[in-house]
């Protein structure tokens, strides 16, 4: 007597849902540090603008003898050659004041001036809030409210 062996191809509907199931609970746990570190990397890239933004300020004011009073003078010139309108001293989008999911802010107070960064979006594309001046020191706030000159340094 000749047994008769079912061979199956494949895979039942019930492991196949075994394995989605498996593959949902470790995205659902992945994600939330996949966004963390999304926003550390942008907080970073804040940092390195912030840091750009110091030193063309200092360029600045050893070309034209003051420290310039918005970005867009930073910035590439509208038209012509560079000047003190438009110094070409940083890129164009940070010139605009947005670039990494952070907005920065350049602002002129007596002889000196201050930066700001925020997240474009507070928790989405930052944690952190940034300031600096003509210190070159660079402040940090972990909160919605903007960093100041009181604000603790970053290590």
């Amino acid at each position: 007597m000749k047994l008769v062996r079912n061979r199956r191809r494949g895979f039942s509907l019930i492991e196949l849902l075994v394995v989605i199931a498996i593959i949902l609970v470790i995205v659902a746990i992945a994600i939330p540090k996949m966004d963390a570190a999304l926003a550390n990397a942008r907080e970073m890239a804040a940092i390195g603008h912030v840091r750009t933004i110091l030193t063309a300020q200092t360029q600045y004011a050893s070309q034209y003898g003051k420290f310039a009073e918005r970005l867009s003078q930073l910035g590439p010139p509208a038209s012509g050659g560079t000047g003190p309108d438009g110094a070409n001293l940083i890129s164009g989008d940070l010139a605009g004041g947005r670039k990494s999911g952070f907005l920065f802010q350049l602002s002129v107070a007596g002889e000196g001036y201050a930066i700001q960064a925020v997240p474009a979006v507070f928790g989405g594309t930052g944690r952190r809030t940034f300031y600096s001046d003509q210190t070159m020191v660079i402040r940090q706030n972990w909160g919605g409210e903007p960093a100041t000159a009181q604000s603790p340094e970053i290590p």
